[in-house]
């Protein structure tokens, strides 16, 4: 299997070397060049999540120095569960939990196989490699934790300065090691711009070996179909129809893997993304105008990008606006009508949701009634609501439990440099390595 830049079809490179690139040389998005089908018949009925993300990749490792390791790879990414909930109600509305993991969020299944792969890609001699990742709130922490205190590799986390809960700070900051943590003077998509500069300056390549953990990775994004791959099957084998997806969509990692998963051949039918005040992607499909923006700062912070990266990857297979209408909607959903379902998802549901699922659920809402009833629509829950225990708290009027896993991160001390949004001062930083006192 080959994969090919979003930019530049002439250049390709293979399974482990797209994922050691992160950014294609011209600075694209690595794409399949070919896509394998498969059948909801030829995953047994109560295989693993491993087990389905063995199998569901194999093609896109064939033949690369990865292959014979993709099981023991997806054993050790993914050793937490993603369950699929029933909600009340018509019965036709469930949750997709992605929340089980060591950072609780979304981005640990993508984080942890990326890690899992460079890993067994890196020799005795190989050169330090260095993580840059871009964060607007969970990639920074769930990189970070899959990757501390792995020998050869440095992780620089970019996160925008007082634009992430403290919540969510705390575990950007609190690693040491191997990690390093830069609290950037501007916003999301200045952090994104400065990780694709670097990837793009000769200097930097010249200096140390690079590598990105953003879902503009391919090693990344690939993993995140495998949950979508695991729960459209489990619908379709309760009820005999297809799963519709409503996700929370910020640089548009999770949505992609969704459409990617559907574009396999599994049983998904509709992909909903629901967004926030961030509207550049809604009214990309109102309008047919690409107009990327700065981002808008809003309580479903993860989402607060205003330029995504990954509709390079959602054009690649939909080249007409015609035909990426007919593949996705959208909705934007604004802070007051997030509180009030965080709000009503605990009092009709007993459902205690960070701002992004209640995104996801707000969106649900605003369906017209007869796409709802004949639908199996699934909300996905991206983050666990303890990360926005400021947010959340005060709209149900209770505390949040805070999983065992997130307490830990939360006793260690945190460590943090603040730089300008360019990228001397990163790279002065890093050269550095002094970091400034713990908070």
């Amino acid at each position: 299997m080959r994969f090919q830049s979003t930019r530049d079809a002439q250049l390709t490179a293979g399974f482990g070397e797209a994922l050691a690139q992160g950014l294609a040389p011209d600075g694209g998005l690595y794409v399949p060049i070919e896509w394998p089908s498969v059948q909801a018949a030829s995953f047994a009925a109560r295989e693993s999540l491993a087990g389905i993300g063995s199998r569901l990749l194999a093609p896109f490792a064939a033949a690369d120095p990865l292959a014979p390791s993709l099981a023991d790879i997806t054993a050790e990414a993914f050793d937490f569960p993603a369950p699929v909930v029933a909600l009340g109600g018509t019965g036709r509305l469930a949750i997709l939990e992605l929340f089980h993991g060591p950072t609780a969020a979304f981005k640990d299944f993508g984080a942890r196989f990326l890690a899992a792969c460079l890993a067994r890609l890196r020799g005795p001699a190989s050169r330090p490699l260095t993580i840059l990742v871009a964060t607007s709130g969970d990639t920074g922490g769930a990189v970070a934790a899959a990757f501390h205190g792995r020998p050869g590799i440095e992780v620089a986390v970019l996160f925008p300065k007082g634009l992430v809960s403290p919540t969510q700070e705390r575990q950007l900051t609190c690693w040491g090691g191997n990690v390093r943590s830069f609290s950037v003077r501007g916003t999301f998509d200045d952090c994104q711009r400065l990780v694709k500069q670097a990837f793009l300056d000769r200097r930097w390549q010249q200096e140390r070996s690079l590598s990105s953990a953003n879902s503009i990775n391919l090693g990344r994004l690939l993993p995140q179909t495998v949950y979508y791959a695991a729960a459209s099957l489990a619908v379709y084998r309760a009820h005999g129809e297809r799963a519709s997806f409503i996700v929370p969509s910020g640089n548009l990692g999770n949505a992609v893997a969704c459409i990617w998963a559907r574009r396999l051949g599994l049983p998904i039918a509709e992909v909903v993304l629901a967004h926030n005040a961030n509207r550049t992607v809604s009214d990309f499909l109102d309008t047919g105008d690409w107009r990327p923006r700065a981002s808008v700062p809003t309580l479903a912070s993860a989402m607060d990008v205003g330029n995504p990266s990954n509709m390079e990857r959602l054009r690649a297979i939909y080249p007409d606006l015609s035909e990426i209408r007919s593949a996705v909607s959208a909705c934007t959903v604004d802070d007051e009508a997030i509180r009030a379902r965080i709000r009503t998802g605990y009092q009709e549901l007993g459902q205690i949701w960070c701002p992004h699922t209640a995104t996801a659920a707000e969106a649900y809402a605003r369906l017209a009634a007869q796409r709802r009833d004949g639908g199996r629509w699934v909300l996905v829950s991206t983050a666990h609501p303890a990360k926005f225990r400021e947010i959340v708290e005060p709209l149900i009027g209770r505390e949040v439990a805070v999983p065992e896993s997130l307490a830990k991160l939360f006793a260690r001390p945190t460590e943090c440099t603040e730089i300008d949004a360019d990228l001397g001062s990163l790279r002065d930083a890093l050269r550095d390595g002094r970091v400034s006192e713990g908070r």
